[in-house]
């Protein structure tokens, strides 16, 4: 059964007129389409939870596709954390970075020189609804037809998966029904062994355009619904559940009450708000690159896939680190010092939150990749 496509579109935080154009052009293409639903919002990063906003993403169901200015697994993630839940649809549209980084992926798998992920991260024991959300990152490109295309390509993809082979099969000729002489039989066969179908029995073809608006309202033209308001800047972590463990060392870490469990102890963000603007010391301690924050200036922390979760974080200098031979986590003790002294406290410096990933690095011997950061760090670069 072919249904309509919903398409998000996200607006940006500043007025900036070349993004604005970009977000409006994008829309207005998209009203020339039929069978998609646009639905206009302010920075969905910015966004709470119980604002009009968010509640019309809930109500929105099915495969959707997301036009943002964050960083494609920001979004999917950002959504996730408002009980938007989906499995990752692919897109064409990547940064090139992201490109280079799967094609590297693949000649690793290929060659077996990859060790299998034994871990055990959170969506594993994740139930999933049966729907995918779409991400695409308005920083790719300053084309609105490159993502009107990709919607295009999304909306033909989903079409005809879900009218299926078996549909296509079935989408034979419309012959007579049983007339009375015996010329047709909505329950029989013809001459060559084939049923006869009629045309309300038989199933479309999606390679066909009046098949497709055969069901789900896709022969009617876009609608658009702008949801309005100013989402006041916000600032807090989004965890990234493909790659968290679960390890709780941002909740030992953070200070400020932000972390929290959930029923059945599984990490969260639970007081989103607590967060210190501008401190993003918790991503550097992640041992998984599991937390983001969305609006940082450095592509790792804000969401980036450029870092594969399986590098260690003592590859300080993607995180934005200074080049003095300070560790992230010497960064990220120092970022929390300056926000308790900020909110009136007392500094802890490396002594809270960091003994047990301390203990860690002390029973584990040094691999090849520790001796190649070591070298890298004695570099003048």
């Amino acid at each position: 059964m072919a249904k309509r496509l919903s398409v998000v579109v996200s607006q940006s935080p500043s007025k900036n007129p070349a993004k604005r154009k970009l977000e409006e052009d994008i829309v207005a293409g998209l009203l020339f389409e039929n069978g998609i639903d646009v639905t206009i919002v302010p920075n969905l990063y910015d966004i709470k939870p119980d604002s009009t906003g968010m509640l019309a993403l809930k109500q929105i169901g099915g495969n959707t596709v997301v036009v943002s200015w964050l960083f494609e697994r920001a979004a999917h993630w950002v959504l996730d954390r408002n009980a938007i839940h989906g499995h990752v649809g692919q897109v064409l549209m990547q940064n090139d970075d992201e490109e280079d980084e799967d094609e590297e992926s693949d000649e690793s798998d290929a060659d077996g020189a990859d060790e299998p992920d034994d871990k055990e991260r959170v969506i594993d024991s994740r139930e999933i609804p049966n729907r995918k959300i779409y991400c695409l990152d308005l920083k790719i490109s300053n084309r609105a037809e490159d993502y009107i295309e990709e919607v295009k390509r999304i909306q033909t993809e989903n079409a005809v998966k879900i009218v299926g082979l078996g549909d296509i099969i079935n989408a034979a000729p419309v012959r007579p029904k049983n007339n009375g002489n015996g010329t047709g039989s909505s329950n029989g066969t013809n001459g060559n062994g084939l049923p006869v179908l009629s045309a309300s029995d038989r199933m479309v073809s999606p390679t066909n355009d009046t098949a497709l608006a055969a069901d789900g309202g896709l022969d009617q033209p876009s609608v658009v619904n702008r949801i309005e308001g100013v989402a006041g800047r916000r600032w807090y972590p989004v965890i990234d559940y493909s790659r968290c463990t679960n390890c709780m060392e941002c909740i030992d870490f953070c200070l400020f009450g932000v972390y929290g469990v959930d029923k059945i102890d599984t990490i969260l963000v639970e007081q989103p708000d607590n967060c210190r603007k501008g401190c993003p010391a918790c991503s550097r301690v992640c041992p998984e690159n599991a937390i983001m924050f969305p609006q940082h200036k450095t592509p790792a922390i804000a969401g980036s896939a450029e870092l594969n979760a399986s590098l260690k974080i003592d590859l300080s200098q993607l995180f934005g680190a200074p080049a003095d031979g300070r560790s992230a986590e010497e960064l990220a003790a120092l970022e929390r010092d300056e926000q308790l002294v900020a909110a009136g406290r007392e500094a802890v410096g490396m002594s809270v939150g960091m003994p047990r990933r301390h203990e860690k690095s002390e029973s584990q011997p040094k691999d090849d990749l520790d001796d190649l950061v070591d070298e890298l760090n004695d570099l003048d670069i």
